[in-house]
């Protein structure tokens, strides 16, 4: 399985968003491309469908493979460093978002804990709050 997800930085912290069949895990916003659909192309109907903004500007950040958190299966993640414009929902199958770092603990889906949250940290991009 291969996903293309977002990493959303902003104020220094990153955006992450639950779906309604895992409500209390938080991901990275984006989805699985279509048959023959670049993965830009992707990410940017993936972020308009859950969260009803326009991407603005995508940098190739990071693949990573790991096990799938809702699935349970192998997949390669593609995540691009991302500017958005416009203010987040949750809208489709997003149950809500959050802003991590956050005050409370939130449950974060492994390839965001293990790859995503290890990478972004080394670059800088949080505030200095420990991995929850």
């Amino acid at each position: 399985m291969h996903v293309v997800a977002a990493a959303i930085v902003q104020e220094r912290r990153l955006l992450l968003v639950s779906k309604r069949a895992a409500p209390d895990v938080f991901y990275l916003p984006g989805g699985k491309p279509q048959e023959d659909e670049r993965l830009v192309d992707c990410l940017r109907r993936e972020l308009a469908e859950e969260l009803a903004v326009t991407v603005r500007a995508v940098t190739a950040l990071a693949d990573f493979r790991a096990v799938a958190a809702l699935e349970g299966v192998p997949m390669r993640m593609t995540v691009y460093a991302t500017t958005i414009s416009g203010t987040p929902r949750p809208q489709a199958e997003i149950a809500a978002l959050r802003w991590w770092p956050a005050p409370r603990r939130i449950d974060l889906a492994p390839a965001v804990a293990d790859f995503v949250v290890p990478l972004l940290r080394r670059r800088g991009a949080f505030l200095g709050l420990p991995v929850a």
